[in-house]
């Protein structure tokens, strides 16, 4: 995915920064890490608060595999499918994104 492509996902919360990180990018908005890019595809930051969304949505939560086997759960969940179509949609899971790293940060 270009950097342009990830300008467009996150026009909702322009400006957006990108940093290297992890064979991939975090994608920054004010300073906080609302989403991560890698291997083509972007997952969001969500938590407690906003995960259910995410799931009821059909995305599904970032893992990976850990030592001794262990799968390791992350606080990202892919975009659901229908935002890719419509901006409105995109610009709503974005901003949950944001909430999520604001509630992040306050703790």
């Amino acid at each position: 995915m270009s950097h342009e492509d990830i300008e467009d996902m996150f026009a909702a919360l322009r400006p957006i920064t990108l940093k290297a990180m992890f064979g991939g990018n975090g994608i920054y908005h004010q300073g906080l890490i609302v989403a991560c890019a890698f291997d083509g595809d972007v997952v969001l930051k969500a938590d407690a608060v906003s995960g259910p969304a995410f799931e009821a949505a059909g995305a599904q939560r970032w893992s990976y595999e850990g030592r001794g086997g262990k799968v390791i759960m992350m606080p990202y969940w892919s975009i659901p499918d229908d935002a890719y179509d419509d901006p409105d949609q995109m610009a709503g899971w974005v901003r949950l994104a944001f909430e999520a790293a604001l509630r992040a940060q306050a703790k």
